[in-house]
């Protein structure tokens, strides 16, 4: 059964999911924190003790986890114990925000559509770990971000929202990640907004906003 949020349900737990500089950990905490959001922040995980994102999250009185996957056995095992602390918490979405691991079959299974991703590219062009620079070299004149939900394939999930940012003549990497960025930032609360009100339904692999 597809999920589905009760119409005006607001009472969502948040987990934010990071391994590096947390830029869009920011733009969630600052959305949650003017009432865009009307979620709650219940818990930052990070496989990266040295991510700068956790100290983004203690500057805004967020717990932190840090969980080094050198001490598990296997993805699964790592998994296992993000979803016990998840659960402990009571939370009911998972947003990934620069999540350098794969999530392994375990995880997608115990919250099956209720786990988001955002990519710098527009899907299903320029999957994997290189989008913008893909992008830039494929000589597209048109990427931007995407938000999806997360399946058990990569960068695969029904798609939630994109934004376009058209590429310049002049653009570098750097240029373009720039401007992309400036749209995750806008349409990731956006997206999370959507489902904390109860306003996502899929249907096989469209998204509609109800």
């Amino acid at each position: 059964m597809p999920y589905e949020l009760r119409k005006g349900q607001k009472a969502v737990n948040i987990s934010v999911l990071c391994s590096g500089s947390g830029t869009n950990l920011q733009a969630i905490i600052d959305s949650v924190r003017s009432g865009y959001i009307p979620a709650k922040i219940a818990l930052v995980v990070s496989d990266r003790k040295d991510a700068f994102a956790l100290e983004r999250a203690k500057k805004a009185g967020v717990e932190t986890l840090v969980l080094n996957p050198k001490d598990f056995r296997s993805r699964e095992d790592f998994d296992k114990e993000v979803v016990k602390n998840l659960r402990a918490r009571n939370v009911g979405l998972v947003v990934l925000a620069g999540f350098m691991r794969l999530l392994s079959p375990y995880f997608i299974r115990e919250y099956r559509n209720k786990i988001m991703n955002i990519h710098p590219a527009l899907l299903p062009s320029f999957k994997g770990t290189c989008g913008i620079k893909d992008a830039l070299e494929y000589g597209v004149k048109v990427t931007g971000p995407t938000v999806h939900f997360v399946d058990e394939e990569l960068d695969h999930g029904p798609i939630i929202l994109q934004r376009a940012v058209e590429i310049k003549e002049d653009d570098t990497p750097e240029t373009l990640l720039e401007r992309v960025h400036a749209e995750e930032h806008r349409i990731y609360p956006e997206a999370i907004k959507l489902f904390v009100e109860g306003r996502l339904k899929i249907e096989g692999r469209r998204v509609r906003i109800i």
